[in-house]
């Protein structure tokens, strides 16, 4: 496994790779020794892109862990264009699971890939919604995003 930590404006990523593909990305409070390959450091490179406002998608190679109904859903997100956001019914209906709005709300909750499987642009049918990472960092994203949000 190969890990690197990223400095960033929402605090200290950690990027983990396994098999030279990204499998996750989280914030942590801890930083460890470096032990990058070549997936983190595109993925690094990519995140600080993006937060430079220099990069909208994500080109990483990725193989998250999960079952297939929250493969689906991260998959999904990965569709949601960059200063867009959609509702936990309109994610439901991509996969064409309608009637799974509960469902795919715990799986974008699950997302091992913050940022490159941007669940924060998934907000709630009446305001936001809630973020794994605090709703101060889905807003600072959206806001990055130049997506307007509203100061509920």
């Amino acid at each position: 496994m190969s890990v690197q930590y990223l400095h960033c404006p929402i605090g200290i990523l950690r990027v983990t790779a396994q098999k030279g593909k990204l499998c996750e990305v989280r914030l942590t409070d801890a930083e460890e020794e470096n032990a990058p390959d070549a997936a983190t450091s595109a993925a690094a490179k990519q995140l600080t892109e993006y937060f430079n406002g220099k990069r909208k998608e994500f080109t990483v190679d990725a193989s998250p862990q999960g079952t297939p109904f929250q493969l689906a859903v991260w998959n999904a997100l990965a569709e949601i264009p960059c200063g867009r956001v959609v509702t936990y019914g309109d994610l439901a209906k991509r996969i064409g699971r309608p009637t799974a709005c509960r469902a795919v709300a715990i799986a974008v909750g699950k997302n091992p890939l913050l940022i490159i499987f941007p669940c924060h642009r998934v907000v709630a049918a009446n305001g936001l919604g809630g973020f794994s990472a605090g709703i101060s960092v889905k807003r600072m994203l959206l806001r990055l995003e130049g997506v307007k949000i509203s100061e509920q």
